[in-house]
């Protein structure tokens, strides 16, 4: 009877030190993920970062600033009409660049309509947007599917960048919102909310 007693003596201790193990161990993993889990003021420093490297890449890649007179071109849109950007002096002119495969252009055109379209309709606003080097029929395959979700407006295209390389080098979507007498006023990437701020302010 002792050896058998000793024996479960033995397997008790056993299995409190595997249990005091296995807690250890967990409690180790706790802490581990609890110091790899970012803060919400890690990913708002990390935000930041972001934010700022794509601002300047940006800013490396504009070649039309605020204060510069927007250079002139004419546009033909997917009607067959042709736009001169001269000829809309008088009126603020929203000069969008994008393309149909661009993500944020995409998530950009499902606020037009309400945010643009919609808030500045019956006033001097022109929305411009211009698909950087593509196709006709891409563009219009694409502008036909947004039309089915309710983003419905004319847009103009660039197949060969020859307008979108007088403003820019790269990147999109781009905005340059153009005053009543031809000067950028506002050079931004995606954002829409800053950009009708500026537009209302110029229709003062």
């Amino acid at each position: 009877m002792v050896a058998i007693n000793s024996s479960i003596s033995s397997v008790k201790l056993a299995l409190i030190a595997f249990a005091a193990v296995v807690l250890v161990a967990q409690s180790g993993l706790v802490q581990a993920q609890n110091a790899a889990k970012p803060t919400k003021e890690d990913q708002e420093a990390k935000r930041k970062a972001v934010a700022a490297q794509v601002d300047k890449l940006y800013a490396e890649t504009t070649l039309v600033h605020e204060g510069d007179m927007a250079p002139d071109f004419t546009v033909e849109m997917l009607d067959g009409k042709t736009v001169k950007l001269s000829d809309l002096r008088g009126k603020v002119v929203m000069l969008n660049f994008w393309a149909t495969w661009c993500g944020p252009c995409m998530e950009e055109f499902k606020e037009i309509p309400e945010k643009i379209v919609k808030h500045f309709e019956g006033k001097n606003v022109v929305l411009l947007p211009i698909s950087r080097g593509e196709k006709r029929e891409v563009v219009e395959s694409k502008m036909k599917s947004l039309k089915e979700k309710g983003i419905d407006f004319p847009v103009g295209i660039d197949p060969t960048k020859a307008i979108y390389s007088l403003y820019a080098k790269q990147y999109i979507p781009r905005n340059f919102i153009i005053d009543q007498n031809g000067k950028v006023v506002l050079v931004r990437g995606n954002a829409l909310d800053e950009i009708v701020k500026k537009v209302e302010e110029l229709l003062k």
